[in-house]
């Protein structure tokens, strides 16, 4: 089964199991909220599975990304890479990208600083862009 990434408009009761995987510090209710404002909500599917996950906040031609995230077992494998790279392909109107890291720990900041470089980003004090 090949790997693939989609824009979820709704959630199937195994999706929501799945994503409580990725999320586990958040409830269904922000993710079925979050789709009820219209906002995007990209996943990475691999046999029935989702393995990642990023919310993604667009305001014209700008996109904020939010909670990106791959299920800790299946990372270092490129699911976050192609999950960025295909949301990228599938958003063609978004001409700008962030991911703001100014709450994470000095650590965490430097795995997503490592993680974002390899996706093409830059970094601008707290924020990420491309």
């Amino acid at each position: 089964m090949k790997l693939t990434i989609e824009r979820l408009t709704s959630l199937s009761p195994q999706d929501l199991i799945d994503l409580g995987k990725i999320w586990p510090h958040q409830q269904p209710a922000q993710w079925l909220s979050w789709l009820e404002e219209g906002k995007a909500l990209f996943a990475a599917r691999f046999n029935e599975r989702l393995l990642g996950a990023v919310k993604i906040e667009i305001e014209g031609q700008t996109a904020q990304l939010h909670d990106l995230l791959v299920r800790e077992v299946t990372r270092r494998r490129g699911v976050g890479l192609y999950l960025i790279e295909d949301a990228q392909r599938q958003l063609p109107q978004v001409q700008h990208w962030q991911l703001d890291t100014a709450g994470l720990a000095a650590r965490e900041r430097g795995e997503v600083g490592n993680f974002m470089r390899a996706c093409g980003f830059q970094a601008q004090g707290d924020c990420w862009q491309k």
